[in-house]
């Protein structure tokens, strides 16, 4: 296994311990991954079938609720929080599931996401009264935007938390580095790391979010971990 590799699967392992992601317990979604019960399901809930529509929102939201916390910017926290933009999502997925045809392009997830995405950009303008669309705190993606995850916060999450002084220390020192790091990375690089670890994106679903290759979404994913590598280095 290359050096790279092992970098990889570092990270990966250490990032679902910053979010939580890693779980023993089967997941509801994985109870859609069934093509033929979930087209039934949308379906049913674009027939008005409530129970249909919770079902489908439900198996989903653990994924939802990882890509707000991420997103929802830190000027919000005590006012906002992932739960009531949850709620929003629900209520307009159920006003835009008719909107939504099984034969269309973009997975019924990646859909999903972009309706609670759009939600989240409503409660950054509402909230912190952005009328116009600040281009450096979104992220252009397929048929709309979605509000980028900032140098700062995903700093902390890819360190994780440590308890000590010196830890602590450490850790101050370390994520500046990072962030640094980060702020100099292409955009779309950076997006690409929250995507393929904190969101758990596929490659191809990153591909078709960002509307770039699949090929590309792959040597742009391996460059930010070599930039990240470098950086964080074999201690860290």
């Amino acid at each position: 296994m290359t050096s790279e590799s092992r970098f990889t699967r570092v990270l990966a392992g250490r990032l679902e311990v910053a979010t939580g992601a890693k779980s023993v317990a089967p997941r509801m979604e994985d109870r859609l991954t069934n093509e033929p019960e979930l087209e039934a399901l949308i379906e049913r809930a674009r027939g008005g079938d409530h129970d249909a529509l919770a079902e489908l929102f439900q198996g989903y939201r653990q994924r939802l609720q990882r890509m707000i916390d991420l997103r929802l910017d830190r000027r919000l926290q005590g006012r906002v929080d992932s739960s009531d933009v949850l709620q929003e999502a629900y209520l307009t997925l159920s006003k835009k599931i008719d909107s939504y045809q099984t034969s269309d392009e973009l997975p019924f997830f990646l859909w999903l996401r972009l309706v609670a995405g759009e939600c989240l950009m409503q409660f950054h303008r509402r909230h912190l009264k952005t009328a116009m669309r600040d281009a450096n705190m979104e992220v252009a993606i397929y048929r709309g935007p979605m509000p980028v995850t900032d140098s700062y916060s995903l700093a902390a999450q890819l360190l994780g938390k440590h308890t000590t002084a010196s830890q602590h220390a450490m850790r101050a020192e370390s994520k500046l580095m990072l962030q640094e790091a980060l702020n100099e990375m292409d955009p779309i690089d950076r997006e690409i790391i929250v995507l393929r670890h904190f969101e758990e994106l596929s490659n191809g679903e990153v591909a078709q979010i960002l509307e770039i290759d699949v090929s590309a979404a792959s040597s742009r994913y391996f460059r930010a971990v070599r930039r990240l590598k470098t950086v964080m280095g074999p201690g860290m």
